[in-house]
């Protein structure tokens, strides 16, 4: 794995292509917007300036790093050599559709071509390409540098030896893979997003307030962030989409969004990325205060 692509460049593509340089190899992260390639730099460098001054890294560890990432804007020029291809772009089935496209015409035949998709059919984007057998989810968790878990997903075709090699490679960046096969939601997301849009509904039905659901879950149960936080920190359009990517596919009612997440996604209220969600992050980032419903 000489040549590794990722393309998009925000939240986790910038994560992926973190952990990825950061064990020795070479990079480059792929992005339409030149604007989104500066800021995912700057935000590489950040977060490897914490990991030496958290004494993980060293100074010379992190300028060797940066000196294995290269950008682009050009897709087809990016992967033309790439052995491997990860893309975490936005999750919709029709902008991974024209990546998934666009990569497999430009890429080399024996290109392994993975998602960090975390609901969608591997098996469906594989079937956009001539090498479903080399098609593959990698579901990396936020933020990627920290969390060690990469979630491994067998598309219907995917081979044996992409399996074998994806698992292997993912062990390289001191991570560790678990392998699920490919049905909505994987494992992670089917059973943490029913989970957080339980939280919602008690919510939604005035069983607590934001603070007291968060506060139950992380006293009683030992989560570390509450239900509610958490979904601000995913995002809400993307626990909505992924709760939709669940109905659709299972066909029940479990799986069904509450109203109340639908009407603050929108609303334009998506959480930490906007400033607001089930709370207000407007002031101070690190502790929001929690909103009213």
């Amino acid at each position: 794995m000489d040549h590794i692509t990722v393309i998009g460049s925000g939240t986790m593509g910038s994560g992926i292509a973190h952990s990825f340089i950061q064990h020795g190899f070479e990079v480059t992260l792929v992005d339409l917007s030149k604007e989104n390639l500066v800021k995912a730099q700057t935000r590489i460098e950040t977060n490897l300036d914490r990991q030496v001054k958290k004494e993980l890294l060293d100074l010379e560890q992190k300028t060797a790093a940066l000196s294995r990432l290269n950008t682009s804007t050009d897709i087809a020029h990016s992967v033309a050599n790439s052995d491997l291809v990860i893309e975490a772009v936005s999750e919709n089935l029709s902008v991974k559709e024209q990546i998934m496209r666009a990569v497999d015409k430009a890429s080399p035949s024996s290109c392994i071509i993975a998602s960090n998709t975390s609901s969608l059919s591997i098996t469906t984007l594989a079937a956009f390409t001539n090498r479903p057998e080399k098609v593959i989810g990698m579901h990396f968790m936020n933020p990627v540098p920290v969390m060690r878990l990469v979630e491994i997903i067998k598309g219907h075709k995917t081979s044996p030896q992409t399996l074998k090699i994806i698992v292997e490679l993912t062990e390289k960046l001191n991570k560790v893979p678990l392998v699920a096969s490919d049905y909505p939601g994987f494992v992670a997301n089917r059973v943490l997003l029913p989970m957080i849009n339980e939280a919602i509904e008690a919510l939604f039905q005035g069983v607590a307030d934001v603070q007291t659901i968060d506060e139950i879950m992380k006293l009683g149960m030992g989560h570390p962030m509450g239900p509610l936080r958490l979904a601000d920190f995913i995002g809400l359009d993307v626990c909505l989409s992924i709760l939709n990517v669940l109905y659709e596919g299972f066909g029940k009612d479990k799986y069904a969004a509450s109203p109340l997440l639908k009407n603050l996604v929108a609303s334009g209220n998506l959480g930490v990325k906007t400033k607001k969600g089930f709370y207000d992050y407007s002031i101070d980032l690190k502790n929001p205060s929690p909103l009213e419903f």
